[in-house]
């Protein structure tokens, strides 16, 4: 136990140094957004390329890992649509950002901090870049499109399609990872100056997105809520890890360290961008209630992850 606490304890010092930082006034909501764009155009975008670029092709593109957190996490979403939809007749919008805050981590913020800390920093930014890919080509953009449909009834899908896409070609850690298969590809080394530029910009991600986090938890109100945040942070923090344990347990012969990966980015809260899509559809309340709570939670079921992990041999001990 004090292992465990010994690994998520750091993480949530960081979140509340930003925490804190905001309710002392230390820092303002503009300045907090000046370490958001900091982490989101330099930071995660060098950190995903430094992950492609400084291991073998071969073990960056993972089918196993894309195909199961993949169909596990799309089982959730799935699932999230069929609840909110079928059986509590809410609308397409509010289904749609539902189902993303259940099956949709934070990856960048905190599964990659966390994944650094229990399996080592070089292969929890693979898990990362993989996690990139299927939570910004599938999940995000399934729910907006669906949002934006249910929000613009007159417009066709195929034009809500068409700008949810444009915008999403455009997010810099797409960006990066696209620069970092490139370079792969075609075997092309940095020039050293510049690989070390992103090697520090790389290492400054982690403890800078904690840092976000918590500011951007401060304020945050739950009340009149709580059976909307109660479904969403469950279907997140418990249905989602579940549902991606079990499409790997289908999967013959998988790597242990895949799994082990999969599920600490599983356990992670979802996206920190969650109330900014929320607002846009109705959910502004809810939605950042919703990252609170998740957050705050996310300290029990990733200590649980972490410790199954552990005692139950796919990583080795100490």
């Amino acid at each position: 136990m004090l292992e465990i606490l010994a690994i998520t304890t750091p993480i949530f010092l960081l979140i509340g140094a930003g925490y804190l930082a905001m309710g002392t006034r230390l820092v303002n909501r503009e300045q907090l957004q000046g370490i958001t764009t900091f982490v989101l155009y330099f930071a995660l975008p060098a950190l995903v390329i430094r992950a492609v670029t400084q291991n073998p092709l071969d073990e960056v593109l993972r089918p196993h890992y894309l195909l199961a957190y993949g169909l596990g996490s799309l089982a959730v979403f799935v699932f999230a649509l069929l609840l909110t939809l079928g059986l509590q007749r809410k609308p397409l919008s509010e289904g749609a950002i539902h189902a993303l805050g259940m099956s949709a981590s934070n990856s960048g913020f905190i599964g990659f901090p966390v994944a650094a800390m229990v399996l080592g920093a070089s292969p929890a930014a693979v898990f990362l870049a993989l996690n990139m890919l299927i939570e910004n080509l599938l999940i995000i953009p399934m729910a907006l499109i669906l949002a934006e449909v249910g929000r613009q009834r007159g417009a066709g899908i195929a034009t809500v399609a068409r700008k949810t896409l444009f915008r999403l070609v455009r997010n810099p850690i797409l960006v990066g990872l696209a620069l970092g298969l490139l370079l792969a590809v075609t075997d092309t080394a940095l020039p050293r100056p510049l690989a070390q530029a992103v090697d520090m910009l790389a290492n400054a991600s982690g403890p800078a997105a904690l840092f976000v986090i918590g500011g951007t938890l401060f304020g945050l109100q739950v009340r009149g809520m709580m059976n909307d945040v109660g479904q969403i942070v469950a279907g997140k923090l418990i249905l989602h890890p579940l549902a991606v344990l079990g499409v790997f347990l289908l999967i013959p012969e998988a790597d242990p360290m895949l799994l082990a990966g999969a599920l600490l980015f599983a356990c992670a809260p979802m996206i920190s961008v969650f109330p900014l899509l929320g607002q846009r559809y109705g959910m502004a309340g809810v939605s950042a209630a919703t990252l609170m709570v998740a957050t705050l939670s996310a300290f029990v079921t990733l200590s649980v992850a972490i410790w199954a992990i552990k005692s139950s041999g796919l990583l080795p001990a100490g």
